[in-house]
């Protein structure tokens, strides 16, 4: 400015005194201008530094509603819904093992191994002959029925003609005496004779039972796959003794995978097989929602825990037993008003939260139920999904502050 009216006042020098007097008023005209013009401005921006001085500087975010899960997470394991160990049914060497681990086996048609069978087929041959003995001695005996009979015959028919020739005075008492000894001798030939093919009879289902046993040991010599699956584990080698109850082999059928999980017991009442629902991840790869397929009918005394499996359908086979899964149970599903949770402040031992109105802060009591993901449930009637409410800066408000509000995300 003094540079300015410097120059001015040399220039005026030069003028005439009209000229003089004329520039005078135009100068003083534009140096009011100017002065209006700069205080104007200036009390524009005091106001505005006053008005952003006196508010508080907020972050808000719609209140919305959410899905809200209340869950356990815990690890779980992968195990075969369906799994043979198998063992010798008889003991002895075991002769040969048909399948090695990794290998696939179909239920009554795959053998897995052999034992001995030498002394079994021996014994099927001895069971063989004694029960061609058998079959020859009732064969005999039937023989000897049939002639006790004939001869019972005979003699049944002397007996009676002699009967009437006695009554006539036609024989002695001592001819129908030996008639009458002779026809119950041979009535109690026939009952020895029927017992004895009754006896060879049993000899024969007995023998008959006997060759049966040992064709079924032979039989078991082979043992075939009681399931489908395939060979997780071979316990034995060719050479060594197999004792029934001493596995050989073991098969796990891959299609059916069962996840095991034990809870506390304080949850046991809250899960219904059939109903709850089990999240399930396996090697950071999600596979879905089950349902419960089991829960123990007994909690552990010991370790007060219980067991919950749920059934994975497999067919592709892309998890396997053994694995360990992340679970999530999940206890309580439903819907409601969700915050963020970082919204929510403790004072005077209660939970609240501030929403904007009018640029003004309002404190406002609520209830908090499930937390998932970083969002709160709440419950309050003073609340809709169309208000919004601070995320940050609510540390330094108080009911009916001003705030200025920066939007967050939703």
């Amino acid at each position: 400015m003094t540079r300015v009216s410097q120059k001015i006042t040399k220039q005026c020098k030069k003028l005439t005194s009209t000229q003089k007097k004329a520039g005078i008023a135009i100068l003083v005209v534009l140096v009011i201008g100017i002065f209006l013009f700069l205080k104007r401005g200036t009390k524009a921006k005091i106001e505005k530094l006053q008005e952003t001085q006196s508010s508080v500087l907020v972050v808000a975010t719609k209140v919305t509603k959410r899905t809200f899960e209340r869950f356990v997470a815990v690890q779980g394991n992968l195990e075969s819904k369906n799994f043979a160990v198998v063992s010798p049914r008889i003991a002895g060497t075991i002769e040969q093992i048909y399948l090695d681990e990794g290998d696939e086996v179909i239920e009554g048609q795959s053998k897995l191994f052999k034992t001995d069978s030498i002394k079994l087929k021996q014994a099927v041959e001895i069971q063989q002959r004694l029960l061609d003995v058998g079959e020859s001695a009732r064969q005999q005996a039937i023989a000897n029925l049939e002639k006790t009979e004939a001869d019972f015959h005979k003699a049944e028919l002397d007996y009676h003609r002699f009967e009437r020739l006695f009554e006539k005075k036609a024989v002695t008492a001592d001819a129908f005496e030996q008639q009458q000894s002779r026809y119950k001798q041979l009535t109690a030939a026939i009952k020895l004779a029927k017992a004895n093919v009754d006896l060879a009879t049993a000899n024969v289902k007995r023998a008959e039972a006997d060759l049966a046993i040992s064709q079924k040991d032979l039989a078991d010599t082979i043992v075939y796959a009681p399931i489908n699956g395939k060979i997780s584990h071979r316990f034995k080698e060719p050479g060594e003794m197999g004792q029934p109850g001493e596995p050989v082999v073991r098969i796990d059928d891959t299609s059916l995978i069962e996840v095991s999980v034990f809870l506390p017991a304080q949850y046991y009442a809250e899960i219904i097989p059939g109903e709850t629902k089990i999240d399930v991840t396996v090697s950071g790869v999600t596979l879905g929602q089950f349902p419960v397929s089991y829960k123990s009918p007994t909690i552990n005394p010991k370790l007060r825990t219980f067991e919950v499996k749920c059934l994975l359908d497999n067919p592709s086979e892309t998890v396997a037993a053994g694995a360990m899964a992340q679970i999530r149970i999940i206890l309580e599903k439903r819907q409601g008003l969700a915050v963020p949770s970082t919204s929510i402040q403790q004072r005077a031992g209660k939970s609240v939260i501030f929403t904007v109105s009018d640029d003004n802060a309002q404190k406002v009591e609520v209830q908090t139920g499930i937390e998932n993901d970083g969002w709160t449930e709440i419950v309050s009637d003073l609340l809709n999904e169309q208000d919004m409410v601070v995320t940050m800066g609510q540390d330094m408000l108080d009911e009916g502050d001003r705030v200025t509000v920066q939007k967050g995300d939703i």
